[in-house]
């Protein structure tokens, strides 16, 4: 399992990598192992301002329908357009061109909040 070092993580299993106050924001290489095959992801959620753990879009997989969250207050800057035409992205490279979408942080300090590599592999119980 890929749990890069440098990234946060949420108990939903996504993923940020933050850049001052903005960051990306993707779902983990184990969330998309458990999802299977992704065949479809919709987010419509561009320029809206969302609360901590709202809904921003869902994945479509072979097997099921999966809503995400935004780990905290923010706006949806940007949705990665690559997974328009290309979902499998998710599957091939979660935490590179698989991203989902570049969120700005109503506040950086709540990504102390979130958990660490080491953290993410502890409730995954590795």
């Amino acid at each position: 399992m890929n749990i890069p070092a440098d990234l946060k993580y949420t108990k939903d299993h996504e993923w940020l990598r933050l850049d001052g106050e903005v960051a990306l924001v993707g779902i983990t290489d184990f969330a998309q192992s458990e999802l299977g095959d992704i065949v479809f992801i919709d987010i419509s959620t561009e320029g809206e301002k969302l609360n901590k753990e709202e809904v921003f879009g869902s994945v479509e997989a072979v097997k099921t329908v999966s809503d995400l969250y935004v780990p905290m207050e923010c706006e949806i800057l940007e949705v990665n357009e690559l997974l328009d035409g290309n979902p499998e992205l998710v599957n091939e490279d979660p935490y590179g061109k698989g991203w989902m979408v570049k969120i700005k942080l109503s506040d950086s300090d709540v990504i102390n909040e979130l958990m660490n590599a080491d953290q993410y592999a502890d409730l995954l119980g590795g």
